[in-house]
């Protein structure tokens, strides 16, 4: 049995936990980072090396292909590093817009070892060890988090071992989702809170879709906002969710969901705003499937331009 402490909150995990899941494109060369500020919702060209920010790829309309934790290694070595099931599609479509740029890109998941660190592990001093480098995420119920990207031959985390799964349930609560197979060009980037979490530059210059994320956050523009919620039951990404006040339509989508400890599945779904007045007879699946309680965004949301 999980520590009740556990059951509710994230905020006293503590450890490494490996992520089998999550791969590795790696883009090398002089216009590397110039190739990508062209493709990308943030802006690759201001991130200095040792740095890394969630970035978006969207289709022209918008919609968002994959999502990334952009990781400048160096000036002409940028890492982007998403859920293995988007990577093969993802690194096709961007190799597409290549042409004559001086890049290269890659699949270079199997030249790295990726580990998310969580409590005092995320702030140790692992970014000192030779070889790695240490992504910043957003917090869990307060708890630090961090991404640990290191090359294959680096020594292992210096902290204890975490279960994937607490991970995982830990990453649903941060609010912040990347885009899984499930909810490819489900979401523009204001419908994930992207904007609010730093994964979009409304300063920088075109990329596909940027007509549409930048008029998405003009006033009341935003109809979609994503929330942290707890699931009575089984549920998981790319499921809908539907209000008794209309259980022909759904008003939102799950984009992220992971079994939490105390039972049940914590997720985090893109809701319609208007819904929100109904919040509490929410449910998966159907009008009638399990419901949803606990609603809440982590962070605050960036107000409409």
């Amino acid at each position: 049995m999980p520590d009740p402490a556990l059951l509710a909150t994230a905020a006293t995990l503590n450890g490494a936990a490996p992520l089998t899941e999550l791969g590795v494109i790696r883009a090398v060369g002089d216009e590397a980072a110039k190739f990508l500020q062209g493709q990308l919702t943030q802006d690759v060209v201001l991130l200095k090396p040792g740095h890394a920010h969630l970035a978006a790829f969207c289709n022209p309309k918008g919609r968002m292909l994959a999502s990334f934790i952009a990781l400048k290694r160096a000036e002409d070595e940028i890492l982007l590093i998403c859920s293995q099931d988007v990577l093969a599609a993802a690194l096709k479509r961007l190799s597409m817009f290549v042409m004559r740029a001086k890049a290269k890109l890659s699949d270079a998941s199997a030249q790295f070892t990726l580990h998310g660190l969580i409590g005092e592990a995320a702030v140790q001093g692992e970014s000192l060890v030779q070889g790695v480098n240490l992504c910043p995420l957003a917090p869990a119920d307060g708890a630090p988090r961090a991404l640990r990207v290191a090359e294959a031959d680096a020594p292992p985390p210096a902290a204890s071992s975490l279960d994937p799964a607490l991970w995982r349930w830990a990453d649903v609560r941060s609010g912040v989702a990347m885009v899984t197979q499930p909810v490819v060009e489900t979401f523009v980037p204001q419908m994930l809170n992207y904007e609010s979490a730093g994964g979009v530059n409304f300063k920088k210059g075109c990329y596909p879709g940027q007509e549409v994320v930048a008029r998405s956050q003009f006033r009341g523009a935003i109809k979609r906002r994503a929330f942290v919620a707890q699931v009575d039951g089984a549920a998981q990404a790319g499921q809908e969710v539907f209000s008794p006040a209309d259980p022909e339509q759904p008003c939102g989508t799950i984009a992220l969901a992971a079994p939490a400890p105390g039972g049940g599945t914590a997720v985090i779904v893109s809701l319609q705003t208007a819904a929100l007045e109904r919040v509490d007879e929410l449910a998966v699946g159907a009008a009638e499937g399990p419901t949803l309680t606990g609603w809440q965004v982590p962070y605050p949301l960036l107000a409409d331009i």
